[in-house]
């Protein structure tokens, strides 16, 4: 739960650098003050990146951490650009974030299928002599 945590804080930094900028009061600003105004905003989400790989790779591969980290990412997107820029997604900006859903429900179900059966071996083996 930490790892989803640190990943939810981390892309928010750097949703916040990557598309913060584009907003109309920003937008006069010369490009060189963006991005290292960008690049300031972005190093905290690189302080919280790497402890939440870090710890996630303890319990998922790095497959599963990349494709998590993706649908965050997409998961503060969505909510940073209501608020932000006041967009609210389109038809097939919904269903393309379902097959991201659906590509991490791929990725992580055999993990959770073989959860049970983990439990159950685990809770056998020390029961025996």
């Amino acid at each position: 739960m930490r790892t989803v945590f640190l990943l939810v804080c981390s892309n928010a930094f750097m949703t916040l650098a990557w598309y913060g900028h584009l907003g109309s009061r920003f937008r006069a600003a010369p490009l060189v003050s963006v991005i290292l105004v960008s690049w300031l905003i972005a190093l905290p989400e690189y302080a919280l990146q790497v402890p939440a790989n870090r710890l996630g790779i303890k319990q998922f591969s790095t497959a599963q951490l990349k494709i998590m980290q993706e649908v965050i990412s997409i998961s503060v997107f969505v909510l940073f650009n209501l608020a932000y820029f006041g967009h609210w997604p389109r038809w097939n900006e919904w269903l393309a974030f379902g097959l991201i859903l659906a590509a991490v429900l791929a990725m992580v179900y055999p993990r959770l299928a073989a959860a049970p059966l983990e439990t159950h071996s685990r809770s056998a083996a020390r029961a025996s002599p």
